[in-house]
């Protein structure tokens, strides 16, 4: 039996306040101020980029206040700052 490929493409009927299309073709590059569709995934891409550098920061925030990876990470550094020291002499 032959399995179906997702689409590559979703369509989708989308209403936009003239407002909006005026000034995004007025700070859009210029290959895309004429092409609507391709200005809409660009920025949906950009937002998908956004979104998830923004939960990254998050998780490393809430990582970054976890009192055991605090401890565990103070052990690591101690640890490592003996090891860069080793075979260098004191003068």
């Amino acid at each position: 039996m032959k399995s179906e490929n997702p689409p590559k493409t979703v369509r989708r009927s989308i209403a936009l306040p003239y407002k909006l299309i005026e000034e995004v073709r007025t700070v859009a590059p210029a290959a895309l101020r004429e092409n609507l569709n391709r200005l809409v995934t660009v920025a949906l891409q950009d937002f998908v980029t956004q979104r998830k550098k923004q939960s990254f920061e998050e998780s490393m925030a809430q990582m970054a206040a976890d009192p055991a990876i605090r401890t565990e990470c103070a052990i690591l550094s101690k640890e490592f700052a003996i090891a860069e020291a080793d075979g260098l002499k004191n003068d």
